[in-house]
Parts: structure tokens; C-alpha cells; sequence
């Protein structure tokens, strides 16, 4: 399981005040449905069809090293994704992963 950050919505419990951060285990599943929901959900209709499909029919298969790979990428904002697949402008080193090429791949497929 992945640890995720999240913030408290509510006060009054003991063990927490000041809505301080809460770290929470992730499971796999869950991890890479809430992948999904956000590739598909980029900010524009493109990279919506297209990392959303691609999540779909990848995200399953991949490793969780990947999977972290693929949380960076889609960090990055969708008109940085779309421009590095179209090849408009070069991805950086630290983000250009085997992930990178599948969902490039993935593209010229799409």
C-alpha cells in the first residue's frame, strides 16, 4: 500500500487538531482507480481521451515504480503532457520513463 496524505475535514478528536495532515495507506486497487478518475479528468477533452483510455487499458498491468512514474506525469498538468506527446516541446530527464513512452505509443495508436 502507497501512503497518501490527506487533510482532515473535521475538528474535535483528540488525536488531531488544527485539521493537521493524516497519512492513510492506499490500497493497489484503489491507487489506480483514483489514476483513472483523474486521467480522465485532465482539464481538456484531449488529454482527458487520451490518458484516461490509456490509464484504462495500462494502469492495471503496470508496477508500482510505474505507477509512481505515471502520478508524476499526470502532476506535471495536462497542456505539458499533451505538448511532450505531440513532440512540441522535450520532456524533461527526470520524467521521460518507460511510462512516458507507452502512453506516447499509446498516442500515435489512438
Amino acid at each position: 500500500m502507497k501512503p497518501v496524505q490527506c487533510a482532515l475535514s473535521y475538528l474535535g478528536t483528540e488525536d488531531v487538531k488544527n485539521n493537521d495532515e493524516l497519512t492513510i495507506m492506499e490500497t493497489r486497487d484503489n491507487r489506480i482507480r483514483r489514476l483513472i478518475y483523474q486521467s480522465s479528468y485532465t482539464g481538456t477533452r484531449e488529454t482527458d481521451l487520451l490518458l484516461g483510455q490509456f490509464a484504462n487499458k495500462y494502469l492495471i498491468t503496470l508496477e508500482d515504480q510505474q505507477l509512481d512514474d505515471y502520478e508524476a506525469l499526470l502532476a506535471q498538468g495536462d497542456q505539458n503532457i499533451l505538448a511532450w506527446v505531440r513532440g512540441d516541446l522535450k520532456i524533461p530527464a527526470n520524467l521521460d520513463s518507460t511510462v512516458f513512452s507507452l502512453v506516447k505509443d499509446f498516442n500515435a495508436t489512438f
